[in-house]
């Protein structure tokens, strides 16, 4: 199958309309395993990972024995009954011109913008991603995934908006799946204050999933990215979306649950975060709220940490408050202010001291010095912390 492929010029032209980088055989491999397999298929990774993709494929499609490979017998008959259901080089060529068709891109292992930390995954790491929008946030730092229900309530969405909003202020990338609730309210926050944002779906990058949010996923295409390992066409499903999950997980810096139920998919993606030794934060609610029932499970059962501010998230992967910098050392006094302030909603100085707990006074001269370094800036009715393009440093 590989070798037809590589000598047809009309899959040779389709490929380069994906913009991809590297050998033009281990791309197409790469791409016919995305077709063969279901996403984090361990037996597939072992083999790649073993033989390189083309010579796993054509081990795979072949009459090679296990005695040839350090993968079991019976694991590998099971992959081959599995994987030639799905061996047709038409089923290649349809999601080489899909992924054409949408202008999204074909991103691979070892190219510049692949994000290393999917490496972590091993043998259930994908094999490819397809990419909508700007490749390079997947590398750039720091990410955090903002997750939680899909029926979340007022209060979880307001404080996932919040939080996307400030940390994508300050120049985080935010995480998450493109779902409504929780996932919504973040990737809107962080596009609301001219952040980045990252949209990791179940399917297809074609396919806007759910479909109340198309018009969300096309504001995220045109400034962040959109993401799948699954190709172009590929319907979502349940499987889909737990495995979606473990993507979110590796690829961040730290997970972030807002709110979540005593069974909600995303304490799936917090056990991904869990098992890859990325740190978890979780936000705690009222102990009468079964939204919140899952966040305090995560906190008693899986060591997360409790988090009710940006600072205390930024916390999670070491860094300090926005407008600092090693050179500098972290003020405490500073990061007081900076987390006392909105990036979305302008505050008086007096309202800054209040929550801040500083005098006013002290809260002033502060600000004067985050003015000149750009990490705030003064507006009618007060202050706020400065957006992204607004920052200088």
């Amino acid at each position: 199958m590989i070798d037809s492929l590589t000598d047809d010029a009309g899959v040779r032209e389709s490929l380069e309309q994906v913009r991809y980088s590297g050998d033009a055989g281990e791309a197409l491999a790469r791409v016919s395993w995305s077709v063969l397999t279901e996403p984090g298929d361990g037996v597939a990774g072992a083999l790649i990972g073993e033989l390189g993709a083309s010579d796993a494929l054509r081990f795979a499609l072949g009459t090679g024995n296990a005695a040839d490979s350090e993968v079991s017998s019976r694991a590998l008959a099971d992959g081959r009954a599995r994987w030639k259901t799905r061996a047709d080089a038409r089923s290649v060529v349809d999601a080489l011109r899909g992924a054409r068709d949408v202008g999204a891109r074909l991103l691979l292992p070892g190219d510049a913008h692949w994000p290393t930390s999917l490496d972590d995954l091993g043998v259930h790491a994908p094999t490819v991603l397809w990419v909508r929008g700007d490749p390079e946030l997947l590398s750039a730092a720091p990410r955090v995934a903002i997750v939680g229900a899909r029926a979340a309530s007022g209060y979880g969405e307001m404080l996932a908006g919040d939080f996307a909003g400030e940390l994508a202020a300050g120049g985080a990338v935010v995480v998450s799946g493109g779902a409504y609730g929780i996932d919504g309210a973040g990737h809107r926050a962080a596009l609301g204050v001219g952040g980045k944002t990252i949209a990791f779906l179940a399917g297809g990058v074609d396919r806007a999933y759910p479909q109340g949010h198309q018009q969300l996923l096309r504001r995220i295409v045109e400034t962040g990215a959109v993401v799948s390992e699954v190709p172009c066409g590929t319907a979502p499903t349940k499987w889909r979306f737990l495995s979606r999950n473990r993507l979110i997980a590796a690829v961040s810096d730290a997970t972030v649950v807002v709110e979540a139920g005593w069974r909600s998919g995303s304490l799936n993606t917090a056990g991904h975060a869990a098992a890859l030794g990325r740190p978890l934060g979780a936000v705690p609610g009222p102990v009468t709220s079964a939204s919140s029932a899952g966040c305090h499970r995560l906190l008693r059962e899986y060591d997360a940490r409790c988090v009710t501010t940006t600072a205390e998230i930024r916390e999670l992967w070491g860094d300090g408050p926005p407008g600092t910098s090693p050179g500098r050392g972290a003020d405490p006094d500073r990061a007081r202010v900076l987390d006392a302030m909105s990036s979305r909603n302008a505050r008086a100085a007096v309202e800054l001291s209040r929550r801040s707990g500083l005098a006013p006074e002290r809260v002033t001269a502060l600000l004067g010095l985050l003015e000149l370094e750009g990490a705030v800036r003064r507006v009618d009715g007060g202050w706020q912390r400065a957006r992204v393009g607004e920052r200088r440093g």
